[in-house]
Formats: structure tokens, sequence, C-alpha cells
């Protein structure tokens, strides 16, 4: 992991381009977590720059200069948690939409229907861990979570995932 704490030191003092470089070091995990944990281009997008714009307005608030990137994480997972409610709000039938394959490529189609299968918030473990390294601890403190919660929740996705695509 990165050390952004020079960056959000000059952050807080309103330097936009040192926000800049921040964003630029953690914009593509943002976009993926959000993109695995919604399954809509659109929304991650809409989620990702809602979460950039909140990060920026708020910069000053972040204490831990090292605590950045699970900084915004947090604030992503609030937005996705937020747009995930949405979708169960609206009555009308949600329409999947195709992810571009340069964007993200699951290796077949049976793993891309199983992890469809799982729940919002299983998704978010998933892609958290899988996609972009997070620890148990990390996703813990980012979600809100018992980290003893978060490493079993995830051994029984990896597991049902498992017994899914081997046929059991």
């Amino acid at each position: 992991m990165n050390d952004f704490s020079t960056d959000v030191k000059l952050a807080r003092k309103g330097d936009s381009e040192a926000f800049a470089r921040l964003y630029s070091l953690v914009y593509k995990d943002l976009y993926h977590i959000a993109l695995y944990s919604l399954r809509s281009s659109h929304d991650a997008c809409d989620v990702v720059s809602d979460t950039v714009l909140d990060a920026f307005c708020t910069i000053g608030k972040l204490k831990d200069e090292k605590a950045f990137r699970g900084w915004i994480m947090k604030i992503l997972s609030a937005k996705i948690k937020r747009k995930q409610r949405e979708y169960f709000a609206n009555t009308a039938e949600l329409k999947d939409e195709e992810l571009p394959e340069d964007e993200f490529d699951y290796e077949n189609v049976e793993l891309r229907e199983a992890v469809e299968r799982l729940g919002p918030q299983s998704r978010l473990i998933l892609s958290m861990s899988a996609l972009e390294g997070y620890t148990g601890d990390e996703i813990a403190q980012i979600c809100g979570m018992n980290p003893a919660t978060v490493r079993s929740r995830l051994s029984r996705i990896k597991e049902r995932l498992r017994l899914e695509l081997s046929g059991t």
C-alpha cells in the first residue's frame, strides 16, 4: 500500500493537485469494487463520483494521513450500500447491464452467474478481498463489521462458490 501522508497533508490545506494525485492512486480500485458490487457501470461511475466529491469536501476531517485508502473505501462502501437500498426500494424490474469486456472480465459464465447469485454484501466483501487484496481486518474496518465476522463470511462465500462451481 502507498504512503499517502504528504499528499493528504497538502490536500487538507486545499491543494487540489495533491487530491488529484491521491485520486489517481485509488480510482481503479474504487471503480472495480463499485462495479463488482452494483453490476452496473453507470451506477458504479455515479457512486465513485459521489465518493470522490465527499472525500474532497471532507478530507480536512481525516486525522491519520496514512489511513486515506481505508477512509475513502469506507465512504465508497456507504455509497454502495445506499445505492443497493435504492434498488430494493424501486419496485420496477431492474435490467442487468452488460459489462464492457475491456473493463471487467469473468473467467467463465458459470463463475459470473455464481457471483451474481450472491447477496450485495457478500459481493462487496468478496470484491474487496479477491479483487483489491484487502485483509479481513481492513474490510471489517471499512464496512463497520467485526473482523471475525468478515473472515467467516468470506470463508462461507468462497465455499459456496467452490461447491456451486464443482457441481456438488
